[in-house]
């Protein structure tokens, strides 16, 4: 008998599961990032800050506001550029967090078990999207034998939801470096459905990077609204 699909509740499960996984590994790093920009900072500032008191005191009184205010924008300069180079490093810490997560959906497609309820469950969901008798089901070369089972697993879970009847073909058209899954096309090839692994981890950065954002690196006070 063949495992039972994932239905939608599961499916989510596994990919919380990984998103927390992944902003464990994530925090780690940022906070190393994090010490490492306060250092500099306070290096920096350190430095600019001994700079202008030896320049002030070798001045004229008649300069010495001039001098304090020279000071203060040279300090706000320096803030300004600190601020700068963690924003970037920041997005650079996102980055790496996003290719870590694609390192796990490629991983994930290797566990043959959950690999086939997960296609069987993605397939289910466009077969209801599309209600037509017969349907295009797009997958890499290499998963066309585990995506064939899959299917037809698939198929009955379908008609035995809908009470409709339908048949697929099978096409190796994606390509090798997509991590996975599977894209649907009804018999017009009008209408297409992306249930790939690139697809839904592309749709969860976009719907969590918030969330990570704050997790990551906390509220942003300049920021009066979050979406």
């Amino acid at each position: 008998m063949p495992p039972r699909p994932m239905n939608d509740e599961e499916v989510l499960s596994e990919m919380n599961k990984m998103v927390a996984f992944i902003k464990q590994e994530a925090l780690e790093k940022a906070r190393e990032i994090k010490v490492k920009a306060d250092e500099e900072f306070a290096i920096e500032k350190a430095k600019l800050v001994k700079q202008e008191q030896q320049a002030i005191d070798a001045q004229f009184e008649k300069k010495r506001k001039g001098a304090e205010v020279a000071q203060k924008i040279a300090q706000s300069n320096l803030t300004n550029k600190s601020r700068l180079k963690l924003l970037q490093r920041r997005e650079e810490q996102l980055q790496e967090l996003f290719s870590v997560a694609r390192t796990s959906i490629l991983t994930f497609a290797e566990d043959e078990g959950r690999y086939s309820q997960l296609l069987e469950g993605a397939v289910v969901q466009g077969f209801l999207q599309l209600m037509e008798p017969k349907v295009t089901l797009h997958v890499r070369e290499q998963d066309a034998e585990i995506m064939q089972k899959a299917g037809e697993a698939a198929a009955e879970s379908y008609t035995q939801i809908s009470g409709r009847e339908v048949s697929f073909d099978l096409e190796t058209t994606l390509s090798k470096d997509c991590a996975g899954g599977v894209k649907l096309a009804s018999s017009s090839r009008r209408i297409t459905i992306d249930n790939t692994l690139d697809e839904r981890l592309k749709l969860l950065e976009d719907k969590m990077l918030p969330e990570i954002r704050r997790d990551l690196f906390g509220p942003n006070e300049n920021r009066k609204f979050y979406t």
